[in-house]
């Protein structure tokens, strides 16, 4: 069966046939017809398909509607399985993005072989994705998967949702940020602030990043307090829920283990009782960018079987 997953980001979209191949990109349009139409363009320029996926962030209802999304600003109530199958006439799968992504890592990648895993996406915010028994969990109304919202700190700074202290606010890249900016200010990142131009309130993420990827100090314990608070919300998951195996995937896990090797140490201080319990792994992803649009492929042939 020929199949195409989409993954439809603020900016990006990004499209792959469910064997992995053919990788293709477009700026994300604005507005949800806009988006049925580029992701009919990319079906055709891949050659076609007898079923397609779609992955994308935000709440996403069992019906495939897009009730809300932090990435596309305006498209909000949007049906967009019922307009994708109406434009394309085959079957179609819609689902969050980060479900789809956790989906692909649990049949191809760094969770395959496990039957309840969790997939945690660092990026400029935080995603997830629950797999139980072998199944994906999505919850009553499909919106399970969003732990980036965990309320770790209700004194924190506000979140773009509305409310104050976010896991996301404190472990995503813009947390990292934040952290970095900390201790530019308090004379602890000269070389994260050199890689910004000079200026302690232009550092980004990716500048602690670089700057701890060369072996800077100051760089490195910032990712050291960075670690604490992505192993912080880890700890809440797998005391909730209790996986074989937690995958940290997104933009961030590109540091290796600059960022797992911290994250690993803070765990075992933070999970309950490490010392009773069987060792939980903390993987890179091993999909990368591609994870989010091979799952939803993945889907789209779930969809399309009889019964």
């Amino acid at each position: 069966m020929r199949t195409v997953g989409v993954d439809i980001g603020g900016t990006k979209l990004l499209a792959v046939r469910g064997d992995g191949s053919g990788v293709t990109r477009r700026p994300t349009p604005r507005g949800g017809d806009e988006i049925v139409a580029a992701v009919a363009a990319v079906v055709e320029e891949l050659g076609g398909a007898d079923a397609v996926g779609l992955g994308i962030a935000g709440l996403v209802d069992r019906g495939g509607v897009l009730r809300v999304g932090p990435n596309l600003p305006g498209v909000i109530g949007y049906g967009f399985h019922d307009a994708l199958a109406a434009r394309l006439g085959v079957p179609v799968a819609v689902d969050n993005d980060a479900t789809t992504a956790m989906w692909a890592e649990a049949t191809r990648g760094a969770a395959r072989g496990a039957a309840d895993a969790v997939l945690v996406t660092l990026g400029t915010g935080i995603g997830g994705g629950h797999v139980s028994g072998g199944e994906l969990q999505r919850g009553a109304h499909g919106f399970a998967g969003e732990p980036g919202h965990m309320v770790v700190d209700p004194n924190g700074p506000l979140c773009p949702c509305g409310r104050r202290g976010c896991w996301e606010r404190f472990a995503s890249g813009s947390g990292l940020g934040r952290l970095g900016r900390d201790a530019a200010e308090a004379g602890r990142a000269d070389r994260v602030v050199a890689l910004a131009g000079g200026d302690p309130e232009a550092v980004r993420g990716e500048h602690v990043t670089a700057a701890a990827a060369e072996g800077d100090p100051g760089a490195l314990e910032v990712l050291g307090d960075f670690g604490w608070w992505v192993a912080l919300g880890i700890a809440n998951l797998v005391n909730v829920l209790d996986p074989e195996v937690v995958v940290v995937g997104g933009g961030l896990a590109e540091a290796g283990e600059l960022l797992l090797a911290p994250v690993r140490r803070h765990f075992e201080s933070l999970v309950l009782a490490p010392t009773y319990r069987p060792a939980v792994p903390i993987l890179a992803a091993e999909l990368g960018e591609r994870a989010g649009a091979l799952g939803a492929a993945l889907l789209a042939e779930q969809a399309a079987q009889p019964g």
